[in-house]
């Protein structure tokens, strides 16, 4: 059931940030900002240095046992998992969902074994079916920028079970787009922390993840 409930908490919030820093106190700094601004899903990507440090640190603050019934609350999980060897060590980290950019079979099975949602990413509708049939539930639709909303469309006319998050190439001006074609979340990572790196202050962040929650809320009529 908890594999489920975060699943169906990941469609209800939207939006996912997909951080990526030069350290771990960098991603843990940059998280606390995109859930002080409302984003509460949270991806730690496996190319920052100590990454699994990042995840404990924010898995320990923010995770459901730490915060229950809490606007703290988030969920917290790993990207870029190439193996099911770097996605049981996120998981045993407190990672609460894993997120690929490609498709492991593998790592897959190592979800499904745990009852852990698992995003890999895809490109093709043979993936998305492949992907399917192993039990998959949200498939990464990666990277978005070679694609267009109408894409999603598209592919659901065969595959209308399919469950879309596009991650790449995303942005404020293109969100509602995305939600409007059908895409059940959106992916934010570069646009949501390039301004604040470039300019040290993360604040940016939680003024910026404020920004994209409207637009998604908006998109789905919310608000």
């Amino acid at each position: 059931m908890k594999k489920l409930k975060i699943v169906q908490q990941i469609v209800n919030e939207g939006v996912v940030a997909v951080l990526r820093g030069k350290s771990a106190e960098d991603v843990v700094a940059m998280a606390e900002q995109a859930i002080a601004g409302d984003i509460k899903v949270i991806e730690v990507t496996m190319t920052v240095p100590f990454a699994l440090q990042a995840i404990e640190t924010l898995a320990k603050k923010y995770s459901a046992s730490a915060a229950p019934d809490s606007d703290r609350y988030a969920i917290i999980g790993v990207g870029t998992a190439l193996d099911p060897e770097t996605a049981r060590a996120a998981i045993l980290a407190g990672a609460e969902f894993v997120v690929g950019p490609s498709l492991n079979p593998a790592t897959v099975a190592l979800c499904n074994r745990y009852r852990v949602p698992i995003m890999p990413g895809v490109m093709t509708v043979k993936e998305i079916q492949e992907a399917l049939e192993l039990g998959v539930d949200i498939c990464k639709l990666f990277p978005g920028n070679l694609y267009s909303p109408s894409t999603i469309s598209a592919i659901k006319g065969p595959l209308p079970q399919a469950n879309l998050m596009p991650t790449g190439g995303v942005n404020l001006a293109n969100l509602g787009d995305w939600i409007r074609a059908g895409a059940v979340a959106v992916g934010i990572g570069s646009d949501l922390t390039n301004e604040a790196v470039k300019t040290g202050d993360y604040e940016l962040i939680r003024r910026r993840s404020a920004e994209y929650i409207d637009a998604y809320r908006k998109a789905k009529g919310l608000s």
